[in-house]
């Protein structure tokens, strides 16, 4: 890998915490993340306590997201230094579910970067301006960029062409693994999860963490990648 700060980065579409607790924090844990980016946190009713309460079961703190982010939230470990938020919305369709996205700028030993979440819409029709709203919010970040997301399509989707176009690159593709399903965890045949890196990062590893507990703690496996952030 190159010689900047390595990363261990998890993504985890949660199910809204429906599920076993102590399994999802065993997977986090044994993921032994340096950021998490979770999808459908907390995001209603005393948000704020339920997500500090859901990194504290993780043993990280909360860096940004939740309510203002609609449920994307972003977790990290004491190693990281948390500089700053982004919290945006997407244009509601009437009748439809409220979705958004969080953008972190943090740091790790002195070298900057970026970390953002979202979760796209289950149907087809908003997905495609989802995607260009979160690709503009993505151009704010100068640094390097993560972004862990639940895209609700397959890798042949215009989501996904559109975050290919924005510059990021698949890390499942990266290395070799991007027909391993994400999605569902009880009879798992869609990859419909995903991690963005931005190329000036090397990916050192990418795999759909499976350990014995995921198959309980959500309808999705977490992501993991490994990633080196650029040198000095």
């Amino acid at each position: 890998m190159g010689d900047g700060p390595r990363l261990r980065l998890l993504s985890y579409n949660v199910h809204s915490l429906r599920d076993d607790l102590d399994a999802l924090a065993a997977v986090v844990r044994a993921a032994d993340p340096d950021v998490v980016v979770v999808q459908e946190a907390p995001r209603r009713f005393r948000w704020r306590s339920k997500c500090a309460a859901l990194a504290h079961r993780f043993g990280l703190v909360v860096a940004g997201g939740g309510l203002p982010a609609l449920g994307n939230l972003v977790l990290t470990s004491l190693r990281v230094r948390v500089h700053e938020q982004t919290c945006v919305r997407y244009p509601l369709t009437p009748g439809r579910h409220m979705r958004g996205a969080v953008l972190v700028r943090c740091d790790v030993g002195g070298t900057r970067f970026a970390v953002a979440g979202s979760h796209l819409a289950t149907d087809s029709r908003e997905r495609p301006a989802q995607a260009e709203h979160l690709r503009r919010l993505l151009a704010q970040a100068d640094e390097p960029l993560l972004l862990g997301i639940d895209l609700n399509e397959t890798p042949d989707g215009g989501a996904w062409r559109t975050l290919a176009g924005a510059g990021l690159i698949d890390a499942a593709t990266t290395m070799g693994r991007a027909e391993i399903p994400t999605f569902p965890v009880t009879e798992p045949r869609r990859r419909i999860d995903a991690i963005f890196v931005d190329p000036r990062c090397e990916v050192g590893d990418y795999r759909v963490f499976d350990p014995p507990e995921a198959r309980r703690a959500s309808d999705h496996f977490p992501l993991l990648a490994e990633v080196a952030l650029p040198g000095s």
